[in-house]
C-alpha cells in the first residue's frame, strides 16, 4: 500500500473524522504512536492502515484493497 492509497483509504473509511483519528488516536500495536507519528517514523502505510482498522473495528471486508484506484479503461 502506497501512502496515497493509505490516505484515500482513511478518508473513505472515516470521512470527516479522518484527520482527528490520524492525529489523536494512539495505536498500541505501533508502539503507542498515532497514525501520523507512525508515518513520520517510517512505518509502512499498510501496517498503519491495519492497526487503524483493528483499533476502530473496521469490518474485515473493508480492510483489503482499500485506497486503490479503479484501473483505467482503454
Amino acid at each position: 500500500m502506497r501512502r496515497s492509497e493509505f490516505e484515500r483509504a482513511v478518508a473513505a473509511e472515516f470521512g470527516p473524522r479522518a484527520s482527528a483519528l490520524m492525529s489523536d488516536l494512539v495505536l498500541p500495536t505501533l508502539g503507542d504512536r498515532t497514525a501520523r507519528e507512525a508515518l513520520d517514523a517510517g512505518i509502512p502505510p499498510r501496517e498503519i492502515w491495519l492497526a487503524l482498522c483493528e483499533e476502530t473495528d473496521v469490518p474485515l471486508d473493508r480492510r483489503y484493497g482499500a485506497g486503490r484506484l479503479d484501473p483505467k479503461r482503454r
